[in-house]
C-alpha cells in the first residue's frame, strides 16, 4: 500500500482526508498546526482521538529528514546539513546568521539536471524531485536542531526548483501559511538557472517572492559554454521572460553572476552585460566562483571583481558581491553529496 504524504497537503485537503474518515472538520486545523509544527510521530498529537492516529498511521506518513553529516564553520558559524532521505537519497542544506535573522538555504531537487558546468549540484544528473514536505523539513530540522526562528529562506540549493515546479508551488504555500512555519513570502527567494517555461508559469500565481536569475555571462556564446540550459532557452528568450514577468509582479529581479577568472569578468563583458540589462529594474548579485576539483574554473582577484562591481555602477546598475560564508565547510551545495557519494570520509562537527 502507497502512504500519502500527508505533510504535503493543504489544510483545505486534509479537510476532505479526515471527512472520509468521519471525523469533524476542526481536526484539519489541529492536524494541519501538527505537521507544520515539525513534529514526526503522529502519537505526539496528543488532541487527536487515539483511533484517528492509528487510522493516519495505516494510511499516511510524515515525512523526515535524518543528518548524515553536519558541518559548522569555525570562521561564521554557517552550519551546513547532509540530509538522508528514506530512500537513502542525500540533499544538502545551509544554515546562516546574518544581521537580520537566520537564513535556511534548501534544495528542491535530489541533485539536478541542468548540468552546469560551475556547480557541483549536477555532477551525477537528478535522481528525483523532493516532495514540500522535505523541503520543509530541511528548516523545521535546522530551527529545532539551533533553537532558532528562521525568518527567511532560498531556493538556492541543489536542483532547479522551477523544474519541480508543482512541488515548490506548493512549498511556498504551505511555509507562508500562518498556522505553520509563518515565513512570509517576501522572505523567500527561489532561484532560477532560466527555465522559462517555469518563469512563465509563475508569474501567473504572482507570489511576492524574490526571483533569482542565474545568468552569468552576458551574451549567449559564453553562457551555452557554461550552461546547458541556454542551448533551449538563449538570454534574448530569457530577459523576455523577465520582463514578462515583471509586468504582472511589478517585483525587482536579481541576477546571479559567478564571476570566472578569463571567462567572464572582463571590463568589455561588464559593458555587454549593462546593455543587455537595460530597462530591467534589477540587482546584480556578484559571486566570485567556486572552484569545483571538476573543471579549473578560478575566481578572480579582489580588484578584478571589484573592478567589475565599479564598472556595472557607472553604467547604472545595481551591483554587490555576495558575503562568502562557510568557506572552510564547503557551504556550497552538492559538494559535500558529492564527497560522501565517492565515499569520501568527513568528520562531523
Amino acid at each position: 500500500m502507497v502512504k500519502t504524504d500527508i505533510k504535503s497537503m493543504t489544510e483545505q485537503e486534509l479537510e476532505e482526508l479526515l471527512k472520509g474518515l468521519g471525523q469533524p472538520r476542526f481536526r484539519a486545523k489541529q492536524l494541519f498546526i501538527w505537521l507544520q509544527s515539525g513534529v514526526t510521530d503522529f502519537d505526539e498529537m496528543t488532541n487527536l482521538p487515539l483511533a484517528l492516529r492509528e487510522s493516519l498511521k495505516e494510511t499516511c506518513y510524515i515525512a523526515n529528514v535524518g543528518v548524515e553529516r553536519k558541518l559548522v564553520s569555525e570562521i561564521d558559524g554557517t552550519v551546513k546539513y547532509l540530509y538522508k532521505l528514506f530512500d537513502g537519497e542525500y540533499i544538502e542544506s545551509v544554515l546562516m546568521k546574518y544581521e537580520h535573522g537566520y537564513t535556511v538555504c534548501i534544495s528542491t531537487q535530489v541533485g539536478c539536471r541542468m548540468g552546469c558546468s560551475f556547480c557541483a549540484s549536477g555532477l551525477n544528473g537528478l535522481s528525483r524531485n523532493l516532495t514540500a514536505s522535505e523541503m520543509l523539513s530541511q528548516i523545521m530540522y535546522a530551527a529545532k536542531d539551533n533553537g532558532i526562528r528562521v525568518s527567511n529562506v532560498v531556493m538556492m540549493g541543489m536542483g532547479e526548483p522551477l523544474d519541480n515546479f508543482e512541488n515548490s508551488v506548493r512549498f511556498l504555500q504551505l511555509v507562508s501559511n500562518e498556522k505553520g512555519l509563518g515565513i512570509g513570502l517576501r522572505h523567500i527567494s527561489l532561484s532560477t538557472s532560466g527555465h522559462v517555461s517555469g518563469i512563465n508559469k509563475l508569474k501567473e500565481y504572482n507570489f511576492p517572492i524574490t526571483l533569482s536569475v542565474s545568468l552569468h555571462a552576458p551574451n549567449d556564446e559564453i553562457r551555452s559554454s557554461m550552461m546547458k540550459i541556454n542551448k533551449k532557452w538563449n538570454i534574448d528568450q530569457l530577459l523576455s521572460a523577465i520582463r514578462e514577468y515583471q509586468k504582472v509582479t511589478t517585483r525587482r529581479v536579481s541576477f546571479e553572476y559567478a564571476l570566472i577568472e578569463g571567462v567572464n569578468d572582463s571590463g568589455a563583458c561588464a559593458v555587454e552585460l549593462a546593455k543587455r540589462l537595460k530597462g530591467i529594474m534589477c540587482h546584480i548579485n556578484l559571486i566570485p566562483a567556486n572552484p569545483v576539483k571538476e573543471n579549473s574554473f578560478k575566481k578572480p582577484d579582489k580588484n578584478k571583481i571589484l573592478s567589475f562591481k565599479g564598472k556595472l555602477e557607472a553604467l547604472g546598475l545595481n551591483a554587490t558581491v555576495r558575503r562568502t560564508l562557510g568557506a572552510d565547510i564547503d557551504a556550497s551545495c552538492g559538494q559535500l553529496r558529492s564527497r560522501v557519494k565517492e565515499g569520501e570520509s568527513i568528520d562531523n562537527s
